[in-house]
């Protein structure tokens, strides 16, 4: 991502950048707008893939995505889209067959389309759960940061514009807050199993 470091700024609005490309397909008008967001797209990134270096190249390959979409779009509000992209983009990656866990196929552990949706419902319902009882063991300041940038979407400059925070409070609340709540779902987790092991 180093290169896009050299890249002129423009004051141009996102709207008048995104008909440039459109209508010239230039590399450089789509790499201003690109630049403008890559620290939003790698945060997007980061909260999907497993870590920073998988991170870094799917925001290049947000890139090389948006050269394809972008001319066939009509995009109202570039930075919404862009997000949108992101975020589809990584859950694709997710889903590839490389990156799903196989395991041997055995007829008699088969179930049926229902049982296996009302499990996976009941597995979504107890996660969230877990998650709304890990949240209420953080630090107010945490809960609220860490709710404002994951269920919300919001980035770190509203977030502080929100909660009257310091821009670098926001950063150091919402990391602490996400590694604390990672610490607790896996001690949930841990204790989950040891129950269901001695029952």
């Amino acid at each position: 991502m180093a290169f896009l470091k050299n890249i002129q700024q423009n004051d141009l609005p996102d709207k008048e950048l995104v008909k440039m490309f459109q209508s010239s397909g230039n590399l450089e008008v789509l790499a201003i707008l690109f630049q403008r967001y890559m620290d939003l797209l790698y945060g997007v990134c980061l909260k999907y893939m497993p870590d920073s270096e998988s991170a870094k190249d799917a925001v290049m390959q947000v890139f090389e995505e948006l050269v394809q979409k972008l001319p066939k779009h009509e995009v109202e509000n570039f930075k919404s889209w862009l997000y949108a992209l992101a975020k589809n983009y990584c859950l694709m990656q997710l889903r590839t067959p490389k990156n799903l866990k196989t395991t041997e196929f055995n007829p008699d552990s088969v179930q049926s389309a229902e049982e296996m949706h009302l499990q996976g419902v009941n597995l979504k319902e107890e996660n969230l759960q877990k998650m709304e009882r890990c949240l209420d063991t953080l630090s107010r300041e945490q809960r609220d940061t860490v709710k404002l940038f994951y269920l919300q979407n919001k980035c770190y400059k509203e977030i502080a514009d929100i909660t009257g925070l310091d821009w670098n409070k926001v950063r150091s609340y919402i990391q602490n807050g996400r590694r604390n709540l990672r610490i607790c779902m896996e001690k949930v987790e841990e204790e989950s199993s040891l129950l269901k092991i001695k029952t």
